[in-house]
């Protein structure tokens, strides 16, 4: 099995991973919880089936101490009682901010008002920030079939 495209090879694929990365630098410079910031890249990559975003943050996540019981129930956090109330809510604005083309009506007011309850307006600019761009890399990753498995820790800066 090999890439459609090796996107990242390419010189306009370079270029636009280099001012997509420079973007999410704001979101990883801000002050919402990284902790929070690698649940959501993952359910994100989750939903999305994006094996190569899956491969890199859950590694990294767990570089940075996250744990394996948590990282294995990202999928169920609805269930699980390992997480905060403000990661659940995070986790919902996530789901919903990436189902939005599914028919499911967007991003509730709920949704928006418990994140805020738990996120002052700067952490609700990253989260949304984070958002749309770990959807962006997700679709990048999916589309061309890039290939997961090999990533190391901190690969990426």
């Amino acid at each position: 099995m090999s890439a459609r495209l090796n996107y990242y090879g390419n010189p306009v694929g370079a270029k636009f991973q280099k001012y997509i990365n420079s973007a999410g630098k704001a979101v990883a410079d801000s002050t919402l919880p990284a902790a929070t910031q690698f649940l959501c890249m993952i359910r994100a990559s989750q939903i999305n089936g994006c094996a190569v975003c899956l491969d890199m943050h859950t590694k990294d996540a767990e570089h940075a101490g996250e744990t394996s019981v948590r990282l294995n129930l990202v999928a169920a956090w609805r269930e699980a009682k390992v997480f905060t109330d403000a990661e659940r809510a995070a986790l919902e604005l996530t789901e919903q901010g990436t189902r939005i083309a599914d028919g499911a009506g967007g991003v509730t007011d709920e949704a928006w008002a418990n994140a805020a309850k738990h996120y002052d307006e700067d952490q609700l600019a990253a989260l949304v920030s984070l958002i749309a761009c770990i959807n962006a890399y997700n679709r990048m990753n999916a589309i061309t079939q890039q290939l997961a498995g090999d990533y190391q820790p901190g690969q990426w800066g």
